[in-house]
């Protein structure tokens, strides 16, 4: 049955998934020009390194990014309040604490998927966050960990966590196996259960729900949009970025542009980086899958995989690889 979607939520319609390594502020300028629409978030970072490391390098973010939200990792609830509060300052629109990731690394420093099976802590996360700032907090989950099939489980552990101050989860929606999975088969193994999310949403109305994991396609963001307020795209974002600016586009009634056109709208932001003495190569690397799919795709790339890391090389390479090309094929 198709839910009513409340219009409180609409911001978490479409958003892009917080990624190690590759939703940094060069991203994440990227995904704005595709998608002006989308929530976007940084790649998640401890507590910790908020607190006591280089918040210039951590916190990086250009003006042309926003709306973005901070992710962090821990399970002190008072460093997380102190650290939620250094993203408020820094000017990010929502905290959101990560409950999802699978790594043996994040495990080990009790942070992640395995406070899926500590609610009362999480909760107490939430409470110090939401205490300690004015933004919204908010917290990106799995289903539950390892081998468990228990939706009352799950609910409990939502219901714990919005108790505490929560209004808004991003649910991943597959459990995360805490020994034998590598992270990335951690993204692919465990089986999609969306309909969890679905029956959060319905039984749960007020809260605001957004679903996670494996969206490939605009067609199958806009049958999830059926069930719950929002999807969170992840690898078919960035793998596929064309993706993102036709979903952007579908829900908001925007008129699509030409993959080319977008690609040249970044120019200002690359020339200015480069002017900064930042290397082209960590720039483009998140425009690779641009043509995706498209004539020319492949030369695309390798065109930009080739040259991006010779020294010197600036925008003119970016025109190169354009030209590589072999035509220019609009999306129907």
């Amino acid at each position: 049955m198709k839910q009513v979607i409340q219009q409180e939520h609409a911001g978490i319609r479409l958003s892009v998934a917080p990624m190690m390594d590759w939703t940094d502020s060069h991203c994440r300028v990227f995904h704005r020009l595709l998608a002006p629409q989308a929530r976007l978030y940084t790649e998640m970072v401890h507590a910790n390194a908020v607190l006591q490391g280089d918040r210039a390098r951590l916190l990086a973010r250009d003006p042309r990014e926003n709306p973005v939200a901070l992710q962090l990792g821990g399970s002190d609830p008072q460093l997380l309040a102190q650290a939620a509060r250094v993203g408020q300052e820094h000017g990010f629109d929502e905290v959101n604490l990560n409950v999802g990731c699978p790594s043996d690394r994040v495990q080990a420093g009790r942070f992640g998927a395995c406070l899926m099976k500590e609610p009362a802590l999480v909760a107490e996360c939430v409470s110090a966050m939401a205490a300690a700032v004015a933004i919204p907090v908010t917290v990106k989950c799995r289903l539950g960990v390892d081998e468990e099939n228990d939706y009352d489980r799950f609910a409990f552990f939502i219901d714990r966590v919005a108790a505490a101050g929560c209004a808004t989860f991003f649910v991943h929606a597959r459990n995360a196996w805490l020994q034998g999975l590598s992270p990335k088969e951690n993204r692919e193994v465990p089986p999609l259960r969306y309909d969890w999310a679905y029956r959060l949403k319905q039984e749960r109305p007020a809260l605001g729900i957004a679903v996670n994991g494996g969206i490939a396609t605009v067609e199958d963001a806009l049958a999830h949009l059926q069930q719950v307020d929002g999807v969170m795209l992840g690898r078919a974002a960035y793998h596929d970025p064309y993706v993102l600016h036709r979903l952007d586009a579908s829900l908001s009634g925007g008129e699509l542009r030409p993959r080319a056109e977008l690609l040249r709208a970044l120019r200002p932001y690359v020339e200015a980086r480069l002017a900064e003495g930042v290397a082209l190569k960590h720039i483009v690397r998140h425009v690779l899958g641009l043509f995706h799919g498209q004539p020319g795709g492949r030369a695309f790339r390798q065109v930009l995989s080739e040259g991006a890391h010779r020294p010197g090389t600036g925008w003119e390479l970016v025109e190169q690889a354009i030209a590589a090309t072999e035509r220019r094929v609009e999306p129907a």
